[in-house]
């Protein structure tokens, strides 16, 4: 038998196949890189969730182009700009001082005004930029609010509240009138799992108590005194609605209520000072509180 060897239709890919030609390669081609993840490289104070959400509101030019999307890709020497605008939303809103000394501030915080920054990036002025945050009130509450001006005094009077070692009384206009004047709310609420960012009597959630007062009433509004004796997300906003008397401009609560603010107001705090000191806080009502009432 004869063995003989394959033979190639075309000489020169005989000559590439026994090594005697090399072929030119493809150029290698740069590898392009996310968009977050250039800026989180070059941007190293921000954490690659902040970028996202910078490129998402438009911050970020790419080669003097604005991006929005985090997933778009470019090669890793592309010309990145990043313009986090320095103008703060509501910066009118300026809470006014109550007490100051050298361990706590005590504000009267205006209706629209956050507690807390949400997440790293927030493009407002919130109650953080005051002073250490001891307890929180909602965006669209008013009133009294105490901070801390260093961590040990901070943790001094979270404690009195996780004690239940404070007294707050706030104020509220609410749509009718209640059946009873005066009475105390015993009913336990938890998270609507049909709505997670509202909450709900439920015979299952956690204790909570508030007493109330009818102050004063016109026709279809009620001036009510609340008083909590537990501090549960949205207690008085979620107690009042179960009556049947959501507070008024209460957008989550309220059915559809287009007033032009929540009407619920921190109107006192009652709580002990570093060095032992027991000392009471108001902030007068706001005056729509007693115009919507006319």
């Amino acid at each position: 038998m004869i063995i003989t060897g394959k033979k190639f239709s075309k000489p020169e890919m005989s000559r590439v196949k026994n090594g005697d030609v090399i072929l030119n390669e493809a150029p290698e081609q740069t590898p392009k890189i996310r968009l977050d993840i250039l800026l989180v490289n070059k941007y190293k104070s921000y954490n690659r969730a902040t970028l996202q959400k910078f490129i998402e509101a438009g911050f970020v030019k790419v080669d003097d182009n604005v991006v929005t999307k985090s997933n778009a890709k470019f090669e890793e020497d592309v010309k990145l700009e990043l313009n986090v605008p320095e103008e703060q939303k509501n910066a009118d809103l300026v809470p006014d001082t109550i007490y100051e000394d050298d361990n706590v501030l005590v504000l009267n915080k205006p209706a629209g005004l956050l507690s807390m920054a949400k997440g790293e990036y927030c493009p407002e002025k919130t109650l953080e930029d005051y002073g250490l945050l001891v307890h929180r009130l909602d965006r669209d509450t008013s009133g009294v609010v105490i901070l801390a001006k260093n961590p040990e005094v901070q943790t001094f009077l979270r404690k009195q509240f996780q004690d239940r070692k404070t007294h707050k009384t706030y104020y509220a206009v609410v749509h009718g009138h209640p059946k009873l004047d005066e009475a105390n709310i015993d009913l336990p609420i938890a998270r609507d799992l049909k709505h997670k960012t509202k909450f709900r009597v439920d015979a299952n959630g956690r204790p909570s108590e508030t007493y109330y007062k009818v102050i004063d009433r016109n026709e279809n509004l009620s001036l009510v005194e609340l008083k909590p004796k537990t501090g549960r997300t949205h207690q008085l906003r979620v107690h009042m609605k179960y009556l049947g008397t959501p507070i008024l401009g209460d957008v989550v609560y309220g059915e559809g209520d287009k007033s032009p603010r929540l009407f619920l107001h921190a109107k006192s705090l009652e709580i002990t000072l570093p060095g032992g000191e027991r000392k009471t806080f108001t902030a007068e009502l706001p005056k729509e509180f007693t115009d919507v009432l006319r």
